[in-house]
Formats: structure tokens, C-alpha cells, sequence
């Protein structure tokens, strides 16, 4: 958790953020979270307490304050990608908890910030079609389920084949990497890839889960990306974004280095290439 913090101190640090372009969300509305997750699984989230297996899925135990961290992400997620549809780019400083299903949260995910975000943005009339390009390094199975079979939802996902979770769900396109996997391999498969999102499929905005848990040496990750690769990563779809005249909306979503420090260094990446 120390990560989150950091990352915003490092923007600050470096002169990317202050009171000009922060915008600090409140809690997400229960009625927007109601959008995507089931009212049984709110209930148990609101009062009813999880079960036993549940907390097991999760990975953390409940407690009100977690509750109210995933509230303020999932809102924090909404906020920017309003910003971006103004502004052409905007992020979250937290989000992309993208192992949440519909009915139950797995993998450290409470909440899908990026599934209730889309919701509450077609709700509003604000967008109609949405595009997901998540490259953390394990597969955003919650957000591929809730959005199956929904063509106004395009689901990309690239991550570690033999990674959690042990049963994939369906993405409209999903692209397994082996452990390993390094730069050359691995900015060559995403370039490959990017053209194909937007074949036949036209998205008013993107959402773009940046995870870092594809760098070398992350606890979780077993890829083999060098900074150098990590940072090019974010040039390349930050640039493809662009050259689309697309709105893109970046949340964190995983990373797991060595430290905090480190991780949020990894993390800050994409906000200094956005900037840039």
C-alpha cells in the first residue's frame, strides 16, 4: 500500500502535479458501484461481512477502511476518465483493480474501478464504446468476465500465460507471454498487437491498466522487462493513443518490486511519458 503515496510525492518531486491538475475524488456512490457488481456482493461488502472464502479470494481481510480505499479509487478512476474526455489525457494515482468480478473481488481487487467507470460513462451519455488495454502481468480476468459477450466493450488484454489467475476467463483478445519474456519479445508482441484494437472497433475512450509487474525482478511477475523496455512500453501506447486522436485514461493496476520506492518509481514512468 506504502507504494501509492510515493508515486504521488515522486509526480510531485518532479513538478508534474500540483493543486492545478490533482483532482481528489470522494467515495464512489453505491448506486454506481451497483452498475457492474451484484447486490448480494454489496450487501456483504456494506454490512453483511464476506466469507470466509471470499477474504480468501481477496487476499486481504475486509475491514471498513479498505472498503473505503477501493470507494475512492473506483471514484478516482471515474473523475480522470471524465478529465480525459475533456483533456485528452488524465490518470488515476491508484485503480485498475481488475481481478474484481461482478460478485466477488479477487487478487487484492475490492472494486472494478474501470468496469464502473465504463458503466457510469454510457449511463451518462458520454460514451457509448470503450477500449481496455491492460498490460499487467496478470490477466484482468474480472474485468474480461464482466464485460463477455458486450460489443460495446473491447477487452485486451496481455499478460503471462503460465500467471495468475490459473483459469483465464475470455478478453475480446488476449495474447499469453511465457516467463521470461523480455524486451525485444515483449514490445514486439504489443506493437504487433495495438494495430488490431481498433479493426472494425471505433472506442471514444481507452482505458489504459499500466502495470509494472512486468519489470524484471518483481516478486510476482517473472517477466524480464528493463526499465528502459518499461518506459518504452508507455511510449508506445501513449503514442498509439495519440496518433488515434483516442482519449486514454491510465490507472496503475500491479507492481510488486523490491520496495516500495522502487515500485513507485517504475509506476511514475508512464505519468512522466504523459507529461511528456
Amino acid at each position: 500500500m506504502a507504494k501509492y503515496p510515493l508515486v504521488r510525492e515522486q509526480l510531485r518531486a518532479g513538478g508534474l502535479l500540483d493543486a492545478t491538475v490533482e483532482l481528489v475524488p470522494e467515495e464512489a456512490a453505491y448506486d454506481d458501484l451497483a452498475r457492474v457488481h451484484t447486490a448480494g456482493y454489496l450487501a456483504r461488502l456494506f454490512g453483511e461481512g464476506l466469507t470466509a472464502a471470499e477474504v480468501r479470494a481477496l487476499g486481504v481481510p475486509w475491514t471498513p477502511q479498505l472498503l473505503r480505499r477501493s470507494r475512492l479509487a473506483v471514484q478516482g478512476t471515474l473523475l480522470a476518465a471524465r478529465a480525459a474526455l475533456e483533456e485528452g489525457l488524465a490518470g488515476n494515482l491508484a485503480g485498475g483493480t481488475h481481478h474484481a468480478f461482478a460478485d466477488h473481488g479477487e487478487g487484492f481487487c475490492v472494486l472494478n474501478d474501470v468496469a464502473v467507470a465504463i458503466r457510469c460513462l454510457q449511463a451518462e451519455g458520454r460514451i457509448r464504446r470503450a477500449l481496455v488495454i491492460d498490460l499487467d502481468v496478470h490477466q484482468g480476468n474480472g474485468t474480461a468476465a464482466i464485460f463477455e459477450g458486450d460489443d460495446s466493450v473491447f477487452t485486451f488484454s496481455m499478460h503471462g500465460e503460465r500467471n495468475y489467475p490459473a483459469r483465464k476467463m475470455r478478453s475480446t483478445l488476449d495474447v499469453g507471454l511465457p516467463d521470461g519474456t523480455d524486451d525485444a519479445a515483449y514490445l514486439g508482441a504489443l506493437a504487433a498487437q495495438l494495430p488490431r484494437l481498433t479493426e472494425g472497433f471505433r472506442p471514444e475512450l481507452v482505458f489504459y491498466l499500466a502495470g509494472v509487474d512486468v519489470a524484471a525482478g518483481d516478486r510476482y511477475g517473472r517477466f524480464a522487462l528493463s526499465d528502459a523496455g518499461l518506459r518504452e512500453r508507455e511510449r508506445q501506447v501513449l503514442g498509439w493513443a495519440r496518433a488515434q486522436g483516442l482519449p486514454l485514461t491510465v490507472t496503475l493496476a500491479g507492481g510488486y518490486a523490491a520496495t516500495p520506492a522502487r515500485t513507485a518509481a517504475l509506476h511514475a514512468m508512464v505519468f512522466e511519458e504523459a507529461a511528456a
